[in-house]
């Protein structure tokens, strides 16, 4: 065996702890179907909790890069935000206002027996405490996801957004993230594919004149 096969192979897990590992990523796949219900209320759009959760990750690393903090442990937080709901189902905010979501309880379920409690679980008390700088721009991370949705709904015709996007942009307590949050705002959701390019070469499509 190498030194590299060495340095990869050197934690081992048990037999039973590979068989919960494998039912770990049954549930984490449970969240490409899991729908975020809020879109219901705002009358347009739809996304499952994979998706967001993918780019409230991309977002995290960028804020923590802006913002001179350790990318890994943003990346982190955001990655695990939201796997509870494989369990709970995305929380929205009217249902919050009747109903509690025990999303440590479901986490706990979630990696019980698989080895990594000690890796996940104590990434969540730091982002439920919300008290690390790293915590903030998570959380952070989570709102501009959805100022992106919002803004690109808002283009598309769908006025009630703007009352959301005001909310959403409240919530932010990163200078990274309120910096860009205005930039996305004034941002043409398309223009990064249809901006991009010459006007007329969606007429000839590339052809020479």
């Amino acid at each position: 065996m190498s030194d590299t096969d060495k340095r990869v192979a050197a934690k081992t897990f048990n037999p039973d702890q590979l068989e919960r590992i494998a039912d770990f990523f049954n549930e984490v796949g449970m969240l490409r179907h899991t729908p975020r219900t809020g879109y219901a209320f705002l009358g347009s759009g739809k996304e499952n909790v994979a998706e967001h959760s993918y780019r409230v990750s991309v977002i995290g690393y960028v804020l923590a890069r802006m913002s001179d903090i350790d990318p890994a442990r943003v990346t982190f937080l955001c990655l695990f935000h939201d796997l509870h709901e494989a369990r709970t189902g995305d929380f929205n905010y009217v249902n919050h206002r009747y109903d509690q979501c025990q999303a440590r309880r479901a986490l706990e379920d979630c990696v019980e027996g698989t080895g990594l409690e000690g890796d996940v679980l104590p990434l969540w008390d730091e982002l439920d405490a919300s008290a690390s700088p790293e915590s903030i721009l998570a959380h952070d991370a989570d709102q501009l996801d959805l100022i992106c949705n919002l803004k690109a709904e808002l283009d598309k015709g769908n006025a009630f957004a703007a009352q959301w996007l005001e909310s959403a942009v409240k919530r932010l307590r990163s200078p990274a993230a309120e910096e860009l949050a205005q930039v996305v705002l004034r941002t043409d959701h398309n223009r990064w594919w249809y901006g991009r390019v010459e006007k007329d070469w969606w007429v000839r499509r590339g052809q020479k004149s």
